[in-house]
């Protein structure tokens, strides 16, 4: 009678801890596809994807801010197989240039990329190191800064399509000098930080150069591939510990999806964003995600993020 009892204890004991292995597999697959989609959409636009994972991966994960941080830079990877796909005719063609090819124009891109990327680790690295070492940062004041820039970019934007139509010739990356490259470097380098969005702070560098803003789209984008490996790589080698604590609330294949998702939807954003950025509606665009950068940051602050 005793061992009957016991049986169907351990039974529905069983049947229990199956149940709720389940619902956490679900949950964690559930919570992947989420964190995707964020990091898939927020790395595109100014409102900084390594805000949008610390503050997602608390709240679902039950992450530190500094494994949150560690994760958002880890997260990047999926964004990076985007880029790849998306710009594998450059990439193809710098890597002819370094085999010996003569192509003018893909010299010119592999020269922007290793200045830019050389610039970028240079003051990106020690930032990283510093903000993972704080026990937290007011990442709203760099969002609302940035929300300001990009206002600012929408009204630059509309008055250089007016200086183009009156016959001024915008530039491009055959018009940018090593100086250019160097301030394009550092800007990318302070995305780094928390609250900095670098797809918004390099864009908005360029267009303050009087950069064509299609072009500027698509050489921020070009170089936030290299700048993303640096900082998968460096996630990895600097913080081990945070990254395997994001993979263990996660789960390997949670993160698989996660990585998978951000990809898909990254691959829709980048055509998208390039090719609005050539057209006239590209001045609203920019105000508003400025407009909404500035929510974000004001909404941070609120909740003392």
């Amino acid at each position: 009678m005793l061992q009957g009892k016991i049986f169907i204890a351990v039974k529905v004991l069983f049947i229990v801890l199956l149940s709720w292995r389940q619902m956490t597999t679900i949950l964690q697959l559930l919570y992947a596809v989420i964190i995707g989609v964020i990091q898939g959409i927020s790395y595109w636009i100014p409102i900084s994807s390594k805000t949008q994972i610390i503050v997602s991966s608390s709240y679902l994960l039950k992450l530190t801010f500094k494994q949150g941080y560690t994760f958002g830079l880890f997260m990047e990877i999926g964004t990076i197989f985007a880029a790849v796909i998306y710009f594998r005719k450059e990439l193809a063609g710098m890597l002819r240039v370094l085999l010996g090819s003569k192509n003018e124009a893909n010299r010119r891109l592999l020269v922007y990329v290793v200045f830019v990327t050389l610039t970028t680790g240079i003051v990106a690295a020690p930032l990283y190191l510093i903000a993972e070492s704080l026990p937290g940062i007011v990442v709203g004041i760099p969002m609302l800064i940035i929300g300001f820039v990009l206002i600012g970019d929408a009204v630059l934007i509309r008055y250089s399509r007016k200086k183009r139509e009156k016959g001024a010739n915008l530039r491009k990356l055959d018009s940018l000098t090593f100086k250019d490259y160097v301030l394009i470097g550092v800007s990318q380098g302070i995305a780094a930080l928390p609250g900095v969005s670098r797809s918004g702070i390099t864009t908005s560098a360029m267009l303050l150069m009087n950069v064509e803003p299609d072009e500027a789209f698509r050489l921020s984008f070009i170089a936030g591939i290299f700048a993303s490996l640096g900082a998968f790589g460096l996630s990895l080698v600097a913080t081990r510990s945070n990254v395997s604590a994001a993979i263990e609330a996660i789960g390997l294949v949670g993160l698989v999806v996660a990585i998978v998702v951000s990809t898909v939807v990254s691959l829709f954003l980048i055509g998208f964003l390039i090719r609005l950025a050539g057209k006239s509606k590209i001045v609203y665009v920019t105000a508003a995600l400025g407009i909404i950068a500035l929510l974000t940051g004001v909404l941070y602050l609120v909740l003392g993020i």
